[in-house]
Formats: C-alpha cells, sequence, structure tokens
C-alpha cells in the first residue's frame, strides 16, 4: 500500500491514545505516506512524526460547510486503506480501496488502546504486541525544558497537574501541597504544569510547598509541555490530557480517578498507575493514600 489515511480523535489524551495504532500502521506498510485527520487542538502530537504526510484537519463543533470542504480536499486523493477510530461515517465518504472502523469490532481489552488495535486486527498477528503511545519531539522542545527548568535543584522532581477541564475531575489544591509535604524526602523539586485555565489553582498548591518549584501553567505548548515531563522523575495529576502525554514520554504517572472510567482511559503503559477516589469524590482522596501509591509507583519503575 503506498497511500493510508489515518483518522484520529480530537482531545489531546485520547489523540495520544491512537499514537500505538499509528504506529502499528507504520510497521504493517513502513513504505506508505500516511495522511492524518486530526482535530486542531491536537494535531500538534503528530507534527514531527517522521512518516507521517499531511495533517487534515477536522474540527468537532465545525458546520457542515467546513465538513464539505474537507471531504473535497480528501477526495482528491485515492487511498488504499483508511483507517478510520472516529467511525462517524467519513470515511465512507471517501474515495478508498479498502476501509477499516470500529464497527464490529472485538477488542481483546477494556482499554481504549486495545479497541483502537482491534480496527487493525485484519492487518496483524493476534499475539503481536502493542507498540507504546509515543509523542515525538525535536532538539527545539528539549532545549525548552532544560532552560525552564535549569532554576530546579538536582534532578529528581515532582510534576503535577493540579488542573483538569472538569471540576469534578479536580483534586484540591490543598490535597495536591498536602501530598508534597508528605513526600518532600524523596524529590529535590517540584514543576507544575497546566493551562492558562490552571494558574490560579497552581499558584494555590505553590503558597506552601516545602520544596523549590518552577510554574510552568500556561506558558507551553502540547511539545514543550511534554519535553518538561520527559524530565520529570514522575507526574502526578489529575485525569487530563497532561497523563497520557508523561506516559508517552516514558514518565512514571500516576493518574487521580473521580468521576469517569479509568479502566477505559488510564494513561497506557507499564509505568502508568491511578487512584480512584472513595465514592468517586475526589475531595475525599486523601495526600496519604496518594503519597503511598506514588512510592509503591516508584518502587516498581
Amino acid at each position: 500500500m503506498r497511500k493510508v489515511l489515518f483518522i484520529t480523535l480530537s482531545n489531546i489524551g485520547d489523540a495520544v491514545l491512537t499514537t500505538p495504532a499509528l504506529e502499528t500502521l507504520r510497521q504493517c506498510f513502513p513504505e506508505a505516506s500516511i495522511d492524518l485527520v486530526a482535530d486542531p487542538r491536537s494535531s500538534l502530537v503528530f507534527t514531527h512524526c517522521p512518516y507521517r504526510g499531511r495533517i487534515l484537519h477536522k474540527h468537532k463543533k465545525a458546520g457542515w460547510r467546513k465538513l464539505m470542504g474537507l471531504i473535497h480536499q480528501l477526495r482528491r486523493t485515492s487511498y488504499d486503506l483508511v483507517v478510520d477510530l472516529r467511525t462517524d461515517g467519513l470515511a465512507y465518504l471517501l474515495r478508498a480501496r479498502k476501509r477499516l472502523t470500529k464497527r464490529g469490532v472485538k477488542p481483546t481489552g477494556p482499554h481504549a488502546v486495545e479497541r483502537h488495535m482491534a480496527v487493525l486486527a485484519p492487518l496483524r498477528p493476534p499475539a503481536a504486541s502493542i507498540p507504546p503511545c509515543r509523542v515525538w519531539l525535536q532538539a527545539e522542545q528539549v532545549q525548552f525544558a532544560k532552560t525552564r527548568l535549569s532554576p530546579l535543584p538536582g534532578r529528581r522532581w515532582l510534576a503535577l497537574g493540579p488542573g483538569a477541564n472538569w471540576a469534578p475531575k479536580i483534586w484540591p489544591a490543598s490535597a495536591f501541597t498536602a501530598l508534597v509535604n508528605a513526600v518532600k524526602h524523596d524529590f529535590e523539586g517540584v514543576i507544575l504544569i497546566g493551562g492558562p485555565q490552571d494558574r490560579e489553582r497552581s499558584q494555590a498548591v505553590s503558597v506552601n510547598l516545602p520544596l523549590p518549584y518552577v510554574d510552568l501553567c500556561g506558558s507551553t505548548d502540547l511539545l514543550q509541555v511534554a519535553a518538561v515531563l520527559q524530565k520529570a522523575s514522575v507526574f502526578v495529576g489529575n485525569d487530563s490530557g497532561l497523563g497520557h502525554l508523561a506516559a508517552a514520554v516514558g514518565t512514571p504517572t500516576l493518574t487521580l480517578f473521580g468521576p469517569g472510567q479509568p479502566e477505559h482511559y488510564h494513561p497506557w503503559g507499564n509505568h502508568s498507575a491511578y487512584v480512584l477516589a472513595p465514592n468517586r469524590q475526589l475531595g475525599q482522596l486523601s495526600a496519604v493514600i496518594v503519597a503511598h501509591r506514588l512510592r509503591q509507583l516508584l518502587d516498581r519503575t
């Protein structure tokens, strides 16, 4: 196959969880040019993928005119294979010799990565291993992280993601501070990360921290924050895209779940773990429990 189209997902974490399927496509068709349909919010994840072709944007809330424009643009190419992980019908409107979608697939497990890989079952041996999630970084992002983290002493750094996109998914700022106090002898510095909307929360966390810290909330793009996470010893955060980015760059990751489905959407990888709050209420999750799980994670990584 020479021309392949890969239709990925919208949110940052969801997009990261599609990268094992993308890596599998590359393994199956090493000579193919793989175009991507992605959401503008998360397409930066794929920017430096060395084997991608074009990235075309599908706006999740775009009107029919923009959708028709995207379809017209895609139909200019006759694809050998379209892999559609959204399965919203787009694949059936395009010119393709073969289409693979989620319709009728039988996953081997409950996780989103396993569901994505089930779409590719016709292309791979049943016992084949699943590739890890990936984020592709360049020297400029690595240098950015090195520069921004240079004020911190030592190398044992705890990265914290105190924000999320929905209030019930957010562990209280005071609990993050209590966690740092509980594990302060295990680390030499703290990295606070998140979007501009998380600045007030990160400032609340930092007020009484017992360790030196760097607050990068609102001052990084997706690839820069991935490079920062790559420098951390471990990441602890709410259920958000940051945990998936951390896992994708190989950093041990502890995700705090209140509502949600951790068995389906926890960060993928051998160095990832999660804590489920009592009664699915993060306000009831104690820093003592999180500190214990964090030490367990560090002991096995």
